[in-house]
């Protein structure tokens, strides 16, 4: 089973949260996400006033694939790497930038919000970000030992009989 790349939760989760919500009330995005370069959301904020959100784990998915694409044709053109797409259309534009190496914040945001706004905030949050998501890779990973495997299976077996 595939498994996303970063572990957000408690503390770090509610300092990136944080940043996402600021982001959001900065620049007048729609939706903000926080995408693992596997295609999982690792956090998400939307404005009150957006519609009803697409599928956000299909935008992670491919905006984590689009990214993926990206990185063999910079690779190509002899570049290390692109940091930043754009994709506008007509009435909306999705904004993906680079957070370090591990993870991709996404912007969503309609016809009436400057890009070059969010570009400014985005890169700001981007830095606050990339700090949380070092300071999380160098914990270490929580060890289960065979009482909790014990404990678990014997607390299945008495709730599922």
């Amino acid at each position: 089973m595939i498994e996303p790349s970063l572990a957000l939760y408690g503390e770090a989760f509610a300092r990136v949260d944080q940043q996402l919500e600021e982001l959001l009330e900065q620049t007048g995005v729609r939706y903000c996400l926080l995408v693992d370069r596997k295609g999982f959301v690792l956090s998400h904020k939307e404005a009150l006033w957006a519609p009803r959100p697409p599928a956000l784990d299909s935008v992670a998915t491919l905006v984590a694939s689009n990214a993926a694409a990206t990185a063999a044709l910079a690779n190509m053109l002899g570049e290390r790497t692109f940091s930043e797409q754009t994709h506008q259309g007509e009435n909306g534009t999705l904004y993906v930038e680079s957070v370090g190496s591990d993870a991709l914040l996404t912007l969503i945001f309609d016809s009436s919000v400057a890009l070059g706004k969010v570009k400014v905030y985005t890169r700001k949050a981007i830095e606050k970000i990339a700090v949380i998501l070092d300071e999380i890779k160098e914990l270490p990973q929580p060890e289960l030992g065979n009482d909790f495997s014990e404990g678990a299976t014997a607390l299945l077996d008495d709730l599922l009989g």
